[in-house]
């Protein structure tokens, strides 16, 4: 079984975690609407991406 030789100190075992922060989404304000959305992606309430009606709008109930 593998065991450890020597303590990891708190320097080395912070480093290995510096990669583990959550990162916040990246969005925009939609230029139409003025609602948040992830960018490069179709706005889903309207259906358009860049300014282009690309899909039929979703409908509301």
């Amino acid at each position: 079984m593998a065991v450890p030789r020597k303590k990891v100190s708190r320097s080395k075992r912070n480093m290995r975690r510096s990669h583990h922060a959550l990162s916040t989404p990246n969005v925009q304000e939609d230029q139409n609407t003025g609602e948040f959305k992830l960018r490069h992606h179709i706005d889903l309430k309207t259906g358009q991406y860049r300014g282009k009606q690309v899909i039929e709008p979703k409908e509301e109930f």
